[in-house]
């Protein structure tokens, strides 16, 4: 029997007033998976991580995480109300009656999505931890080293000093810094030393699932693989579950085992990391592939780029299997063309 997603985002949207940074996006993330989320930047990588871990209230569909569900919007609930009720004018008692059941179904569903947003426990959410882009920003200046990643501890009860010492200490050395960083403050630390102190902040906790959100874009490209190591170490011995994104795609196939592409708030292609990079099927893939540059000057001399020209999405357009686990967002017209392709 295979096992359940640890994590399953169901029709999430998130809009910002006429904003629709991200529109309609599904997927799941299993236990100990590494899920990569690309895309150019403004597409709705951060917006849908920030939103998994309930830093906006999601203006509809849901977020289940562990079986139980941690977010849930209502738009689609109060959509199908007013246009219901939109409908009863003039229809017949049939009709109305009908109708009228549609709209208590509707309320059911919109009484339920609050009542299990609202009734989240924290210890819950508190497996899910967030390392964030920024290493400079997401760190209080005001705070020491030692506070900063005992600050989650104390949140959550815990008044051992001592037990606090020991956690502090085992993950500052575990992420390759040493008990006398504890004391010091943020601006003391190099860009690397400082995301360091972020992935620590997030697994103190012992969390079973990190969203990296962006984690070395900030970082020289040597730094840029110590962290990149020192998380999948992390990964291994923690048994983590990691949501990675990033817009640096070679970074992406080489740390994740599966990746889905973002395009203007929605997810156009889902697949294996090897599959993806082998037979990308979405013209946008497609481009963004062809814009990864090649140490081979032979390569690059003959290299071709690829200029995505969007075209108007049809009505009925949904992420479908195309190949066994090889997702593409399409109308089903289109799905016959992607199907030829595939077998090509």
């Amino acid at each position: 029997m295979a096992a359940e997603p640890l994590l399953r985002v169901e029709h999430l949207c998130q809009y910002f007033g006429p904003v629709h940074a991200v529109d309609d996006v599904s997927f799941s993330v299993m236990p100990g998976e590494v899920f990569g989320l690309v895309g150019e930047s403004g597409c709705g990588k951060t917006t849908t991580g920030r939103s998994i871990i309930r830093l906006y209230d999601i203006t509809d569909g849901s977020i289940w995480f562990k079986g139980q569900r941690i977010a849930a919007g209502t738009l689609s609930c109060r959509r199908r109300i007013a246009d219901a009720r939109r409908r009863m004018r003039g229809a017949s008692p049939e009709e109305r009656t009908a109708l009228a059941a549609e709209i208590a179904e509707a309320r059911r569903q919109l009484r339920e999505a609050v009542r299990d947003h609202r009734s989240v426990s924290k210890d819950l959410l508190t497996r899910i931890q967030m390392i964030y882009q920024d290493p400079i920003a997401s760190l209080d200046p005001r705070m020491t080293v030692y506070d900063i990643i005992a600050e989650g501890l104390r949140i959550h009860g815990e008044r051992s000093k001592e037990t606090i010492d020991g956690k502090v200490y085992g993950i500052l050395d575990r992420v390759g810094l040493t008990r006398e960083h504890a004391h010091r403050y943020p601006h003391e630390f190099s860009g690397g030393q400082r995301q360091r102190i972020g992935v620590a902040r997030a697994v103190v906790m012992q969390p079973e699932m990190i969203i990296a959100d962006e984690p070395v874009s900030a970082l020289d490209v040597s730094i840029q693989a110590q962290v990149i190591n020192l998380l999948s170490d992390l990964r291994h011995e923690m048994g983590l579950t990691v949501l990675f994104i990033a817009h640096d795609l070679s970074v992406v196939k080489y740390f994740s085992d599966r990746i889905g592409v973002m395009y203007f708030g929605r997810l156009v292609e889902l697949a294996g990391a090897d599959e993806l990079f082998a037979h990308p099927l979405h013209p946008y893939t497609r481009a963004l592939l062809s814009a990864i540059p090649l140490p081979d000057p032979l390569y690059e001399r003959d290299r071709r780029r690829i200029v995505y020209q969007p075209k108007p999405e049809a009505e009925d357009a949904a992420l479908r299997e195309i190949l066994p686990g090889h997702f593409v967002r399409c109308g089903a017209a289109e799905t016959e063309s992607y199907l030829r392709e595939a077998e090509a």
